[in-house]
């Protein structure tokens, strides 16, 4: 069973990566950027690539990426290694430039891909939502009302989800504004992907 379902993913990734269904509105073109296999323990939940991310083709390899992998207490080798970290947007290619930062994701990717391959990803037991966009998606009616509201309560989504602010420089204000947000829920995050990474590594 587990062969075929890594298959039907194998597949499902060719599949997405070659995906030019939002092509015209897309200003640098199409090119679907995401990270997965049956394996992986912990599933990163973002939003969209930015500009230096379509540009290497590697997710989170920006200084939002360096922040986060502050955050979650994660080298490179680590949160790169799809047998450890899935890593899967709402939006796989860079929307584009707005006048505050960039374009939402693509609201195509979710609709089309998401339903067929997050049930592939059979052995995350972490979902990391980053941002408004992955939280609206992944958590639905159990949202606060606000962001920082939902961030704020991160201990009623444990241990399946762990809610975090999005780690663009652009939220510097509001990381200042929230001490709590690093002096509480980054070690709380840290600790139980330690937890979920180790038992992988110990095969229990």
């Amino acid at each position: 069973m587990t062969g075929k379902r890594r298959t039907r993913l194998t597949v499902l990734l060719d599949e997405i990566r070659a995906c030019t269904r939002c092509a015209a509105e897309l200003p640098l073109g199409p090119r679907p950027i995401l990270a997965a296999s049956a394996t992986a323990r912990v599933l990163l939940a973002g939003q969209a690539p930015g500009a230096k991310v379509h540009a290497s083709g590697t997710p989170w390899d920006d200084a939002s990426g360096d922040t986060l992998r502050a955050w979650l207490g994660l080298d490179r080798a680590a949160f790169y290694d799809p047998a450890k970290v899935a890593i899967v947007p709402m939006g796989f290619c860079y929307p584009g430039k707005g006048k505050s930062g960039d374009l939402p994701p693509r609201p195509e990717c979710a609709s089309q891909w998401h339903g067929t391959l997050l049930p592939l990803l059979t052995g995350v037991e972490l979902t990391l939502v980053i941002g408004s966009y992955a939280q609206d998606y992944h958590l639905g009616s159990r949202q606060k009302p606000t962001l920082t509201e939902t961030v704020r309560a991160f201990r009623e989504y444990l241990p399946a989800i762990c809610v975090l602010p999005h780690p663009s420089p652009r939220n510097r204000p509001w990381l200042a504004a929230n001490p709590w947000f690093e002096r509480e829920c980054v070690p709380a995050i840290r600790a139980r992907i330690a937890a979920v990474i180790s038992s992988r590594t110990s095969g229990s």
